[in-house]
This record gives C-alpha cells, structure tokens and sequence, in this order.
C-alpha cells in the first residue's frame, strides 16, 4: 500500500492512508507534530478545538523551562507555528472510534472522515472533571465554569468561588483574584497539592480566603448562580457567590480507543517505557497516559518520545 497517495472513497471529506496519525492538539501533540515533521514522517494531526488542549486555557505559565512566563494560549500557538514550520500537517476533526484493521492498520474515523494510519499517537488529553452536585449541570454557562481564562472578565466586581487544590485550581484562582471583589477557595484537604509558591502567593492575596475540609454539596441560583450550599467541619453552611470554577482534576479522553489498546481502570492508557501501549503501532503521550507528573514540559517531551518511537519502528519495518 502506498500511505503517501491512497485517499479513502466516497463519504468522507479528506481523510485517507497516512504513515502516522497524532490524536490530539495539545502540547504532546504540538511535539510530536514537530518532530514527525523532522524526522520526515507522513503524518496529520487531528485536533478537536483550538491548539494547545487545556494548556491553552491557563492565564499564565512560569514554569516552562527557558520562558519566564507566557500565557497558555500564546505557547501553545507558538508551538502549532513551529511544528508548521517544519511541515506539520493539521486538520480540525474529532476522532470517533478507532479500529484495528488487517495489514497492522489503525482505522480512525472522525466526525467528518476516515483514514488508515500504520501507525497512531494518542495525544488527546484529559477534561475537567465535575463535581456530580445538584445545580452543576444546570447552571453550566450561567455561573459555572472550569475555565478561567475564558470567564474571568465576566465576573469582574462580583463574589467567585474556586473549587479544588491542585496546580490548576490555584493558578486560576490567581488570575480570577484580578477581577473578583472576593474570591473564596474551596478544598476538600487542609493544605494545598500544588507547588509550595503557587500556594503561598494565593494565601497573599488580599481578597481571598480558604475553606479547608470543605466539599461542595449543591449550587443554587435562579436565572445564575447565587449560592454554594457547602459541607464544612462546623457543619452546613451556605455562601452567596456569582460564579463557580471547578477544578477537581481531569477526565482522560480516551473512549474511541477503549477497544484498541488497554486502559487502566482511571481511564488512562497503560503504558510502558514512557510511550509505549499493549498494541505495537499505537503509541501515547501526554495527560490522556498514567504517567504521574502532568505538566506542559512533560507532554512536550512524552510527544517527542513518541514521534521518536514511530521513527525507530519505521525503521526496523523498513518503512524508511
């Protein structure tokens, strides 16, 4: 078969035979975009929303080696433009399901093509988690959020409540701390899980306070969010806010590719060696795998570990 030319029939839009397909548009994929490219590696990208995944919804990032600080968005299209650069090939789909077809093919469907890959990087990342209280889906887009960047001119000059206590939740409730007249965090622990500084420059802030040991039960409102009704060491209490930013932690997006390689009870994908999966051709990088530290740095080097591994197994294939 030749993955350069081969185009799928009737009733796709592009689609076609490709060597690599990367399943993703976030930092891991960006990577393993530039370095498929350099390597010369026939390969598309697929990517559901705009590049840089979740990354691109953080207001700042300092902790990117060689850059002081950034925001998410402007990194993560400074990365599409580099992996363009160097040939990256990306088009706007969402993949659907994947299939193991004869010839040690992948079969990826999107929401608008099909194509034949001989080999897949699943790059495609975590969602926010929700809380699962009453009030959370009703009130999505009219109070409740998870994401900062987006949202925080919306509620400038109003009360905000930041649920969680992670990296994320801090970072965000730094930026949100900008616009709100009172910020109010909310952890279900007695201290921090994000980085010692990040924690300390929060605890500074002089419009906000924390709730610790303290886990959300409903959120009320009308035509918006009005309250959190909140479980708290002295007992119930309720507390009137605007607005509500969840970050509990995230969602692997792995289901299209339940059926294809094995998944860990989490939802990640199992891996070995950093990269590797239990189907030879299918590799995984990034936040969507059970590595334990997710960071913008540690995709970026997971998607170059990846595109490397395709390049090896090319080679041992006689591919290239």
């Amino acid at each position: 078969m030749d993955f350069k030319t081969g185009i799928i029939g009737s009733g796709t839009s592009v689609g076609g035979d490709v060597d690599l397909l990367i399943a993703g548009g976030g930092p891991a994929a960006l990577a393993a975009a530039l370095y498929a490219a350099r390597y010369g590696i026939d390969h598309v990208v697929i990517e559901s929303y705009q590049p840089g995944g979740q990354a691109a919804l953080t207001a700042l990032i300092e902790n990117y080696p060689g850059i002081m600080e950034i925001a998410g968005g402007d990194l993560a299209e400074k990365m599409k433009e580099q992996a363009e650069k160097w040939g990256g090939v990306f088009r706007m789909e969402t993949v659907t399901s994947t299939t193991s077809r004869e010839e040690d093919l992948v079969e990826v469907k999107t929401d608008s093509a099909v194509y034949n890959a001989k080999y897949l990087i699943i790059a495609t990342g975590a969602a926010p988690a929700k809380l699962g209280v009453p009030g959370e889906d009703k009130f999505y887009g009219r109070g409740v959020s998870y994401c900062a960047t987006c949202d925080a001119p919306f509620f400038k000059n109003k009360r905000v409540m930041v649920v969680g206590g992670g990296d994320s939740a801090v970072k965000e409730s730094l930026h949100l701390a900008d616009f709100a007249s009172h910020l109010t965090v909310v952890h279900r622990r007695n201290k921090f899980r994000a980085e010692p500084y990040l924690g300390k420059k929060l605890l500074s802030c002089d419009n906000c306070d924390v709730m610790w040991n303290t886990t959300v039960k409903s959120i009320e409102g009308g035509d918006g969010v009005e309250a959190v009704v909140l479980n708290t060491p002295d007992g119930e209490t309720r507390v009137e806010v605007d607005g509500v930013f969840v970050y509990v932690g995230r969602r692997p997006s792995t289901e299209p590719f339940r059926e294809l390689v094995d998944l860990n009870p989490d939802g990640t994908v199992k891996t070995v060696n950093v990269v590797h999966t239990s189907r030879k051709n299918v590799l995984a990088a990034g936040d969507v795998t059970d590595n334990e530290l997710r960071q913008v740095v540690t995709a970026v080097a997971d998607g170059a570990r990846a595109a490397a591994a395709v390049f090896d197994l090319m080679q041992q294939e006689g591919d290239v």
